[in-house]
C-alpha cells in the first residue's frame, strides 16, 4: 500500500485504540477444526498481535508486518515472539508453512496484488496447507485514512482463490454489522503445473 499511515507512532496507536475489543477468536476456532494443533502457520499483517496472542497458544507462529512501527512493539511485547518484515504481496521468505492466516489484512491490496500473494501463499505452502484469510464484504473500492480498501464478495472471492485453493469454508459474518465480513478458509489444490498455467502474472 502506498500510505504511511501503519508507519507512524501516532496512527498506530490511534488504530491499536480503535481495535482494541476486535480479534479473530471466532475465526481461530474455526481454523483449530480444519489444521492440527502445532501446525507451523504465517500470520500476515499482526499488526497488535490479537491474533498472533490467539494463534500461538494452538500453532507455532511466526507473525509478519510490513510496518517497522508493528514491528517494533510486537518485538517488545513479545520477546519470545518470531516476527518477520513481510509484504503481503511479494512474501519474500525461504520458509515453508502448513498455514497462512490474516485477518483484514488483504483487503488492502488492489485486485491484481491479491493474485500475486495468492501465488506467493501457494508457493510457501506444504502440500495440503491450508490458508484462512478474512475480508470486509462489498463492492467496489475507496481511501480511508489514506489507506486503499478493496471490498470483496463471496463470488469474486471463489472466482480469485479456487484457482489455487479448494475452499473449504466461504462464509459471512458479523464483525460489526449483520454480514459485514467474509472468511475464506481453503486447502493447496494439488497441481503439478507452472504457476503462470492459472493465468496469473508471476513477476
Amino acid at each position: 500500500m502506498d500510505s504511511n499511515y501503519y508507519n507512524t507512532k501516532e496512527s498506530v496507536d490511534e488504530y491499536i485504540k480503535l481495535a482494541k475489543d476486535v480479534n479473530g477468536a471466532q475465526l481461530i476456532e474455526k481454523l483449530k477444526k480444519i489444521l492440527n494443533s502445532g501446525s507451523l502457520v504465517l500470520e500476515m499483517g499482526s499488526g497488535p498481535g490479537s491474533d498472533w496472542k490467539i494463534l500461538s497458544g494452538h500453532y507455532r507462529v511466526i507473525g509478519s508486518d510490513n510496518s517497522t512501527e508493528f514491528l517494533n512493539r510486537l518485538i517488545i511485547d513479545n520477546p519470545n515472539g518470531e516476527f518477520v518484515n513481510l509484504d503481503a504481496i511479494t512474501l519474500t521468505t525461504d520458509k515453508k508453512f502448513d498455514g497462512i492466516y490474516s485477518n483484514k489484512v488483504l483487503h488492502h491490496l488492489k485486485d491484481k496484488e491479491l493474485e500475486s500473494s495468492i501465488i506467493r501463499q501457494y508457493k510457501i505452502l506444504h502440500h495440503n496447507g491450508i490458508i484462512c484469510h478474512s475480508f470486509w464484504k462489498g463492492t467496489g473500492t475507496e481511501i480511508h485514512k489514506g489507506i486503499f480498501v478493496n471490498y470483496h464478495t463471496d463470488s469474486d472471492l471463489k472466482n480469485i482463490f479456487d484457482k489455487y485453493f479448494d475452499i473449504l469454508i466461504l462464509e459471512e459474518y458479523k464483525e460489526f454489522e449483520d454480514n459485514d465480513s467474509i472468511l475464506l478458509i481453503g486447502k493447496k489444490k494439488q497441481q503439478h503445473h507452472n504457476p503462470s498455467s492459472f493465468g496469473f502474472a508471476t513477476d
